[in-house]
């Protein structure tokens, strides 16, 4: 666990999550999809570590890159119509293999019954969100979930860290955001928010150069690390 020396937390009232990469890994199920557009296309598909770097910006920019990545760049018009292609797909590759990132349910629970308010703000869509969320008995520890078409702009813009801050009835100012890449640095910048990372996510530069202000090795490591500002307060 490492941080910022110039950063002095506030015990938060609220933590938000970043989704992909953070509380679940779904890059197996988001490559299944991303596979099935391109076989439809007549295109080859990409290997795992090829999509995972594509993940984190949205559905939009992750078929975007796809084509980008296998040599077939398409046009403002030709990636509408490939978009309209993949929500039915992206809607049948939730959960067969995606799976929850070690200690999410366990850290989730902990929180919770320890009086935080807790949300998820997420570049993915809502409703394949909460299902996500429901299916691996997350969403009854959460009172604010985000998704990326709830918002006008998607992280790392602020939106949708501020629309679940205020549906938790938080100020930033006594909020944390947890999540696993640069795009969730940004957005709690963005919003006045303290960051947290966690490793092992889909973030292709090490965790520790993106300039959070902790880094955990795992959501295993997320109640002690409170647990530390606690105790500086």
């Amino acid at each position: 666990m490492s941080g910022s020396d110039e950063t002095s937390f506030r015990l938060p009232k609220a933590i938000l999550f970043d989704l992909d990469g953070t509380l679940i890994d779904s890059a197996p199920d988001i490559t299944c999809a991303v596979n099935e557009l391109l076989d439809g296309r007549g295109l080859p598909p990409l290997t795992l570590p090829q999509v995972k770097s594509m993940i984190g910006n949205g559905v939009e920019k992750l078929v975007e890159r796809a084509f980008a990545a296998s040599d077939r760049p398409l046009s403002k018009a030709g990636l509408e119509e490939a978009n309209r292609e993949m929500a039915p797909i992206y809607r049948r590759h939730i959960t067969r293999w995606t799976r929850p990132m070690p200690g999410a349910a366990e850290t989730l629970a902990r929180l919770h019954v320890a009086g935080i308010r807790l949300g998820v703000a997420t570049n993915k869509p809502q409703a394949a969100t909460r299902e996500i969320l429901l299916h691996f008995g997350m969403l009854e520890r959460l009172g604010a979930i985000v998704g990326g078409d709830a918002v006008t702009r998607k992280k790392p813009a602020p939106e949708a860290l501020l629309l679940a801050l205020e549906r938790l009835e938080t100020t930033p100012q006594d909020a944390l955001m947890v999540g696993d890449s640069v795009t969730d640095v940004e957005a709690a910048r963005a919003a006045g928010v303290p960051v947290i990372l966690i490793r092992g996510g889909y973030s292709q530069v090490p965790v520790d150069e993106l300039g959070a202000d902790l880094v955990c090795g795992s959501l295993l490591d997320l109640p002690a690390a409170l647990n530390g500002l606690r105790t500086a307060a």
